[in-house]
């Protein structure tokens, strides 16, 4: 009889520990040295929980990651921290047409493409970075992207991306993102995609004359690109540099209170060779200030000497109220924490 309640016993306590509901680590920490429990990041990402409903942060001490990361889209909720931003580096040199060896991707190419070029590859949802560097470190010789960000609701804050032609693929009609006191720099069309994206106090670096910007907006969306109180800036050899084309018909892409340098060419956008597509691309201004600024009225109106292409707009004072991160991205954006 003792040992039938000894076994009950025994039973209980078993199912009890296996009632117990299992719990998850918040946070992880890479580390080359070994001092953290990964020594890669992609080790970490794939220790987050699948589809996690709590965010879990990832701090990376400084060095130079070699890898070519990949945030799928089960891996949700994920936060990347640098130990400082200019010393913490994920960097990679893939580009288009340079052979892949190992294998062919998802549409049977064995050579990369711009979609497949990427040092880092965001797919999951509400994802963040901060205080660190992403390069692609290529060199010029055509598509080379540093970050492919395509999930929704992505945020960084006070990172680097490096990169040359196309270095941020900010995609898909659906994501949302925001960049916050970064730089950004690259030569031709270094910021280009179809996301709705909000640089704020960013500054952008043109390393040669050429076209920052090249939306794909798609038809219905109210914003593609917006630019607010950012900085235009590149070395005195760049004499001439657009805001931007459009890489589809209805690209949108909006500069506000931005400081543009004398590499900013008095007709401002381009229209892609293609008369049409100024019928439907929506590029606009609003008190924007430097040498590379157009030159307005107090009404707001453009002189006719100030180069700008006549199909661009400058905004109202009533129209560039509704331009603000909240109106735009929603109240996403001040939930996701910030680390010091």
């Amino acid at each position: 009889m003792r040992s039938f309640f000894f076994l009950s016993g025994f039973v209980l306590f078993v199912l009890c520990l296996q009632a117990q509901p299992t719990t998850y680590p918040s946070s992880f920490t890479v580390a080359q040295d070994g001092t953290g429990q990964f020594r890669t990041i992609q080790e970490a990402v794939n220790a987050v929980r699948d589809l996690s409903q709590q965010r879990v942060t990832i701090f990376i001490r400084n060095g130079v990651y070699h890898e070519k990361l990949v945030i799928p889209s089960w891996k949700t909720m994920i936060s990347l921290v640098g130990e400082s931003r200019d010393s913490t580096i994920i960097s990679y040199n893939d580009f288009s047409g340079k052979p892949n060896r190992g294998g062919r991707d998802f549409v049977g190419k064995d050579t990369f493409t711009t979609y497949t070029s990427y040092t880092v590859l965001v797919e999951g949802n509400d994802f963040s970075a901060e205080n660190l560097t992403i390069e692609n470190t290529a060199g010029r010789v055509g598509q080379a992207v540093a970050l492919h960000a395509q999930g929704n609701r992505c945020l960084l804050r006070n990172c680097r991306l490096l990169g040359n032609q196309d270095t941020l693929y900010a995609a898909t009609e659906t994501s949302h993102q925001y960049y916050l006191n970064c730089l950004i720099e690259g030569t031709t069309d270094f910021i280009f995609g179809e996301a709705t994206a909000v640089f704020d106090h960013c500054r952008i670096r043109s390393l040669t004359n050429s076209y920052i910007t090249a939306a794909s907006t798609r038809p219905g969306q109210p914003y593609g690109f917006v630019f607010l109180d950012c900085g235009l800036i590149a070395d005195t050899a760049i004499k001439k540099v657009y805001l931007g084309r459009p890489w589809r018909p209805y690209s949108r892409v909006v500069f506000l209170r931005t400081e543009m340098g004398a590499h900013i060419t008095a007709a401002g956008w381009d229209n892609w060779r293609n008369a049409d597509n100024e019928k439907t691309a929506y590029y606009a201004e609003y008190d924007s200030k430097g040498p590379g600024a157009a030159i307005r009225s107090n009404t707001g109106a453009v002189f006719p000497n100030s180069g700008r292409v006549a199909w661009s707009r400058q905004l109202t004072a009533a129209e560039a109220a509704s331009y603000t991160p909240l109106h735009i991205l929603g109240d996403w954006i001040d939930k996701v924490p910030a680390h010091n």
